[in-house]
């Protein structure tokens, strides 16, 4: 009897297992049409980490960060085939440009120690940019400001509890702590956007260190909204 051929994994089956825990854990609250937008943009956003981390020096970092500048640059059409991440980002239907603002915010972090307050500062709003184009890819335009003040809390609270040097840390928690007021309610499709910043921020509380009061405390956000 022959055997049955492997079927093909999904583009997206291929980049879930290589998000963080709590990524994966916002996604679960995306609905059906949110769901392909949201990967892309989580997924993008670690690849740009990737990059980063495994560079030896800032240069490679930079010349990486700018090939996908130049690509989110342009037209989907003019993408190469065979990478899952551009196969995902094509559910952005055209809106990839909106993502650029992210690669700028990675590469502001390639300066040398201690980074500049303005370099965080581009770093926080590259971020939080993806998360307002993510709203206005969505169709939820009116949300977009609601999605913008998440993503830069989530970006500061993430952060603060990755940064080494002692006067970067410094600069990012006094931002944090300029954060007033209660974060804001988004409706479903950008639910995963409220459980990532309420997961950041809980992880800053408890020193960084995570917690097993995650999956509860993302299950509430995700389904309450808070």
């Amino acid at each position: 009897m022959s055997k049955q051929p492997a079927p093909e994994s999904r583009p997206e089956d291929q980049l879930l297992p290589m998000l963080p825990q709590t990524m994966q854990l916002a996604l679960a609250y995306a609905p059906s049409r949110a769901r392909l937008p949201t990967l892309a943009l989580l997924a993008l956003d670690q690849r740009l980490a990737g990059l980063l981390r495994h560079s030896r020096e800032p240069m490679m970092a930079q010349i990486r960060l700018a090939w996908w500048r130049e690509t989110l640059g342009r037209d989907a059409s003019e993408w190469p085939e065979g990478e899952p991440l551009l196969a995902v980002l094509r559910s952005w239907k055209g809106a990839n440009a909106m993502l650029v603002p992210l690669v700028n915010g990675w590469e502001a972090l390639t300066g040398e120690a201690p980074l500049a307050p303005a370099a965080l500062e581009e770093m926080v709003d590259g971020r939080a940019a993806a998360f307002a184009a993510l709203a206005r890819t969505l169709g939820r335009e009116d949300e977009a400001d609601a999605a913008q003040v998440l993503g830069r809390r989530w970006a500061l609270a993430d952060l603060a509890t990755k940064l080494n040097h002692p006067g970067e840390s410094v600069v990012v928690r006094r931002l944090v702590q300029g954060e007033k007021g209660a974060s804001p309610r988004v409706s479903r499709s950008l639910r995963p956007l409220a459980v990532l910043e309420g997961l950041a921020r809980d992880n800053l509380a408890r020193g960084g260190s995570g917690s097993a009061r995650s999956v509860f405390k993302a299950m509430r956000i995700g389904l309450l909204g808070r």
